[in-house]
């Protein structure tokens, strides 16, 4: 609820890499920082976390869920090629070819700035990425790490020749909590927008509790949603609670060894009047370069994604499917990057 223009409309095709915000990718090798660097604290163990005399600070409220959303594998359909270059160590460049058969087939070209103020091993800034496709529809941000303790984002996209949707947020990390303040589409001569607020405080070395409140307005209409969120981080297993009048999200996230991760999921939404619950893993092989991501939920959606970098080649092949067993519904995906 917290991303503005992931809620507005909807993303454009996927191009692979990293995902930032709908639409828009980073290329590998990149030191690209998310919007909040979230859950640094969360990934150390409560035994490492007790040293500090003070709380961790928990990360950000929309990275709660983000450890048990990796394990699971991202659906593709078609052919994907996607080829990165590298012009400078701060300004990057990549294609991205998409041959559908179930929608339109498209050319993505994207760039990626990032600047050389470095306030960790792998955050640079100020970043500035972009994408546009053959539609001429853009998508684009900006993000800055204004002091040490305050980090900003501008984002933005268009949908050919028409300005869609703009969103704005300031995030402040103190010693052990975290608040976001997200604007989202504001005009002021209509008299609408969308205003969202987060808060994450750690309570323990291992528990952290916050809340969301989200704020829409526009002609005729007007309201609030609220939510609760509470995270428990043990040594290798994170288990995180959602709560509210929308309805209720709670993922359990176990890192068994090395090479095996498992995560699982229940939603309940109480306008859908529907739950789910899904089944994800994600196996790594070192020694073959290889990485396995499969997924089960109850509605008997099937998925799997393999991932086969071919060192010291440049080069990386993807193979995707997706059966519908309801449906009868099967998706296949074929994708090679390169750089």
């Amino acid at each position: 609820m917290g991303s503005v223009l992931a809620a507005s409309s909807p993303p454009p095709p996927s191009s692979g890499g990293a995902s930032v915000v709908p639409g828009l990718t980073v290329p590998p090798g990149f030191g690209m920082p998310a919007v909040s660097s979230a859950m640094s604290s969360a990934d150390a163990s409560p035994g490492q976390q007790e040293t500090e005399d003070t709380l961790p600070n928990p990360g950000a409220f929309d990275e709660c869920h983000r450890k048990c959303k990796e394990v699971f594998p991202v659906q593709m359909e078609g052919v994907r090629l996607m080829v990165n270059k590298g012009l400078s160590n701060h300004f990057q460049v990549n294609h991205t070819v998409l041959l559908s058969t179930l929608g339109d087939s498209t050319y993505r070209f994207g760039t990626t700035y990032i600047g050389s103020k470095q306030t960790g091993p792998s955050e640079f800034f100020p970043v500035v990425v972009g994408d546009m496709d053959n539609s001429g529809s853009l998508n684009a941000q900006v993000i800055h790490q204004i002091t040490s303790r305050i980090r900003s984002k501008v984002a933005f996209q268009t949908q050919q020749n028409k300005f869609m949707n703009w969103q704005s947020d300031v995030e402040f990390r103190g010693e052990d909590f975290t608040a976001t303040v997200t604007l989202g589409n504001p005009d002021v001569l209509v008299g609408s927008g969308i205003v969202v607020a987060h808060y994450l405080q750690s309570v323990t070395p291992a528990l952290a509790l916050g809340g969301e409140l989200v704020y829409h307005r526009r002609p005729g209409e007007e309201g609030s949603v609220t939510s609760l969120v509470g995270r428990y981080t043990g040594s290798n297993y994170i288990a995180t609670m959602t709560l509210g009048s929308a309805g209720v999200h709670a993922s359990y996230y176990h890192k068994a060894n090395e090479q095996l991760q498992v995560g699982v999921e229940f939603e309940a939404s109480t306008r859908m009047q529907d739950s789910s619950v899904s089944l994800g893993y994600q196996l790594d092989v070192p020694k073959a370069n290889l990485q396995f991501k499969g997924s089960l939920d109850s509605n008997w959606i099937v998925g799997a994604t393999l991932e086969k970098k071919l060192l010291p080649l440049p080069l990386s092949l993807v193979l995707c499917t997706f059966l519908n067993h309801r449906k009868n519904k099967f998706q296949c995906g074929f994708g090679v990057t390169i750089g």
